[in-house]
């Protein structure tokens, strides 16, 4: 376990909400962010080069020492903290979901097929369900998708994956309420609204809903507190929003693409931002522990 987090005086409050913030470090953090308490430590998918070529990486916390964990990552996008402490990671030039040890960067295949995975998330029971956007055609880098743009569910038990809902335009970040009852979507298409479901059975949707539109192209990173409060990526930061969608505050982070909870009380917002990484210092905390 590194040394304690390095936390300087942060900057004002923003505006709205009850959260400190502050300019952490410059980094080249993109996607992806996973806070993993046992090293006190944030892996995170890094800006696309041309390819596009994308590493992932890890920042300890304390040194603020960055090494690369997996190069050339397949324009790895969304990650995720697998049951067995491995990263479950989205493959957007493979369409593939799959594992990486997050010590040797060993990769297995999960499951592949589909058009671009971009974020994911894993469930209690150990399923993991992800958004698959038709983003690398679009983009230049991935064959005319054959499927339609949807959110899966692949069952590491069976191995099989099946698509659980597909009315979006293009959905990207996706969250559980704190009970898994809830699943939250963010579709970043067109109208960029946020969507809910009711968990039916452990793994079937119902009732769909529009719960909050935002700016165009976003929502895009989206999390829960322990308390069901929403976070979600907008053109200015993070917004936060009441269960139902009524909005709350804001955190004010220009450039912010994706976040996570972390730190040793789960009360640290790291929010990637592709030229630094910010910590927004909460009266909140994320929804449960992770693996170590």
């Amino acid at each position: 376990m590194s040394q304690a987090s390095r936390f300087p005086t942060p900057t004002a409050p923003p505006s709205g909400f009850p959260a400190r913030l502050e300019h952490f470090v410059d980094v080249d953090a993109h996607e992806g962010p996973v806070y993993v308490p046992g090293e006190d430590a944030l892996y995170f998918t890094s800006v696309p080069r041309p390819g596009p070529r994308v590493d992932i990486k890890r920042l300890d916390l304390g040194s603020l020492t960055v090494s690369v964990v997996r190069p050339d990552a397949a324009a790895a996008n969304g990650m995720a903290l697998g049951h067995d402490g491995r990263l479950i990671v989205c493959e957007q030039i493979d369409g593939a979901i799959v594992a990486v040890d997050r010590t040797s960067g060993e990769r297995e295949l999960l499951v592949e097929g589909f058009n671009s995975p971009n974020d994911v998330v894993v469930k209690r029971d150990g399923t993991i369900w992800f958004t698959d956007p038709s983003y690398g055609w679009l983009q230049g880098f991935r064959p005319r998708p054959l499927l339609r743009d949807a959110v899966w569910r692949y069952d590491p038990r069976t191995g099989g994956a099946i698509a659980v809902a597909d009315s979006f335009d293009k959905p990207n970040g996706l969250c559980f309420s704190p009970d898994e009852r809830t699943l939250y979507v963010a579709d970043n298409g067109e109208p960029h609204h946020l969507k809910a479901f009711d968990v039916l059975d452990g793994g079937r949707l119902d009732r769909e809903r529009v719960i909050h539109v935002s700016s165009p192209q976003h929502p895009d990173g989206l999390k829960a507190d322990s308390a069901g409060r929403l976070y979600a990526t907008f053109a200015g930061g993070v917004e936060i929003l009441s269960p139902d969608g009524s909005p709350i505050g804001a955190i004010d982070v220009p450039g912010a693409v994706n976040f996570c909870f972390g730190g040793p009380e789960r009360d640290v917002l790291f929010i990637t931002a592709d030229t630094a990484i910010y910590a927004a210092h909460l009266e909140a905390k994320g929804p449960w522990t992770w693996p170590s």
